[in-house]
């Protein structure tokens, strides 16, 4: 694009961004130059590959380094440095320097290893699993209102149908699992995690319908989006999120936890025990509301599987 045309864009940019909001300008990406760093070692000269041992060994250091102090660790020349930088495809040590800078942004967990205590294992990782999930059932018992629970067990008995949004690994998981627990106590329930599905789905909500919408952060712009235009159609909008978050506020009804997670990049987030505990939570609540019905749901299911395949010795779990 030139100049000029460049020029002649602008003011259409902020004539939409002035509008209606239809359309928003998209977020400049950021080169990952970590990974190109990586990807290009084998192709670097021995020098140069020093100049990467150091930059990969201690980032921070690189980024805050002079380039006369980056050449003297790795025992190169400054002209070496600018050589490296340039081969892995920056203009130079400026341009490369503010690019890793921002790849620190979400790269320094991922390039420290947690340091072990002593009398640790070789499964460090494994107190750290156990313990986090404990403590993220902690957090939601304590956190919970049940107020809460109670009104939106209220509102998944009396709606006509329920549609479950979460976008993401977790929350794409933790959808299906509300409908998977939820579908037994004979609720008309289905969950989506494809932006455009949740969108379609919105749009074809009624007033006694229910969506349950799930983001650790809150701030999922998709499902935020989906939950907004089923409530512009006056369907009912209940969040299973984090306290204080753009979702929680658009929802009638929030069930909030917020969990700090444990510094280890490897271990799976330990929010999703607090979410399963709330969907189970939630999801028991309604059965008690609706009660009967759920009951005689529950039995038709139970007595089918099991005439299907035979009992075991010992009855299996009565909700699975």
């Amino acid at each position: 694009m030139t100049i000029e045309a460049e020029g002649a864009a602008a003011p259409a940019a902020e004539e939409t961004a002035a509008g209606d909001g239809a359309r928003t300008a998209q977020p400049k990406r950021i080169p990952d130059i970590i990974s190109q760093v990586k990807d290009s070692y084998g192709d670097l000269r021995p020098a140069e590959r020093r100049v990467a041992d150091v930059v990969l060994d201690d980032v921070r250091f690189a980024v805050d380094a002079s380039n006369a102090a980056l050449a003297r660790r790795a025992a190169v020349s400054e002209p070496t440095v600018t050589r490296f930088c340039r081969a892995i495809g920056c203009e130079g040590v400026r341009d490369f320097k503010l690019k890793l800078a921002q790849s620190l942004v979400v790269g320094a967990l991922y390039l420290t290893k947690p340091p072990r205590k002593g009398g640790e294992t070789e499964m460090p990782f494994w107190g750290a699993v156990f313990g986090e999930a404990r403590r993220a059932l902690e957090e939601a018992e304590r956190q919970l209102d049940p107020a809460a629970v109670a009104r939106a067990a209220e509102l998944i008995a009396r709606a006509r149908q329920v549609a479950v949004f979460g976008l993401g690994g977790s929350s794409s998981a933790l959808a299906q699992e509300t409908q998977y627990r939820l579908f037994r106590y004979g609720v008309a329930v289905s969950a989506h995690s494809d932006p455009y599905v949740m969108r379609m789905t919105a749009s074809t909500l009624k007033p006694n319908d229910l969506v349950i919408a799930l983001s650790a952060t809150g701030r999922t712009r998709e499902v935020i989006e989906a939950v907004e235009l089923a409530k512009h159609y006056r369907a009912r909008a209940l969040g299973i999120t984090a306290p204080n978050s753009e979702l929680a506020r658009v929802c009638d009804v929030g069930l909030t936890v917020a969990v700090p997670e444990y510094p280890d990049t490897l271990k799976p987030t330990a929010s999703r025990f607090a979410f399963l505990a709330i969907i189970d939570l939630m999801s028991v609540a309604a059965g008690y509301r609706l009660d009967e019905s759920a009951r005689e749901t529950l039995r038709r299911i139970k007595y089918n599987v099991l005439t299907h395949r035979g009992s075991g010795p010992q009855m299996e779990p009565l909700g699975d």
